[in-house]
C-alpha cells in the first residue's frame, strides 16, 4: 500500500472546498486511506485566520490525521537538504518527513520539491 503525506495547499484547497469535483474525489481517496500530514503542516494550516465555526471544523479536520513530527532523522534530514538545496525551510520539513516515511508527497507545487529525490502527486494534473 503506498503512503501519502499531504502538503499544506492541499489541505487548504480541500478545506476551502477550491477544487473541482474530479479533484476532490482524488484527494478524499487520499485522506481515506493515508491522511498523513508533517506537523510544519498542522501549524500553517491552523495559522490561518478562521471564524469561531471555521477554527472549530479546522481542528475537528486536523484531530483525523495522523501528524508526523520532528523526529532527529526527519531533523537531520532537513539540515542535510538545506545544506545541499536553496528549498524553503517550511517545504524542507514538509520532504524530509515524506522521505522519512517514504511517502509520496501530494502538492499542488511540485515545482518546488522538484530538485529532490522525492516522488510527488499533483492532484490538480490530468492524469
Amino acid at each position: 500500500m503506498k503512503h501519502y503525506l499531504l502538503d499544506t495547499n492541499i489541505l487548504i484547497y480541500y478545506f476551502n472546498g477550491n477544487m473541482e469535483c474530479a479533484v476532490k474525489d482524488k484527494v478524499s481517496t487520499l485522506i481515506r486511506e493515508s491522511f498523513q500530514i508533517s506537523i510544519i503542516s498542522k501549524m500553517e494550516f491552523l495559522g490561518f485566520s478562521f471564524n469561531v465555526q471555521e477554527r472549530q471544523k479546522a481542528e475537528q479536520f486536523m484531530e483525523c490525521a495522523s501528524i508526523r513530527s520532528l523526529s532527529d532523522e526527519v531533523v537531520q534530514h532537513v539540515i542535510d537538504i538545506r545544506k545541499e538545496k536553496r528549498i524553503k525551510l517550511p517545504d524542507a520539513i514538509i520532504a524530509a518527513t515524506a522521505m522519512q516515511y517514504s511517502a509520496i508527497l501530494v502538492t499542488r507545487n511540485t515545482k518546488d520539491f522538484k530538485a529532490l529525490a522525492l516522488e510527488t502527486y499533483n492532484p490538480f494534473d490530468g492524469g
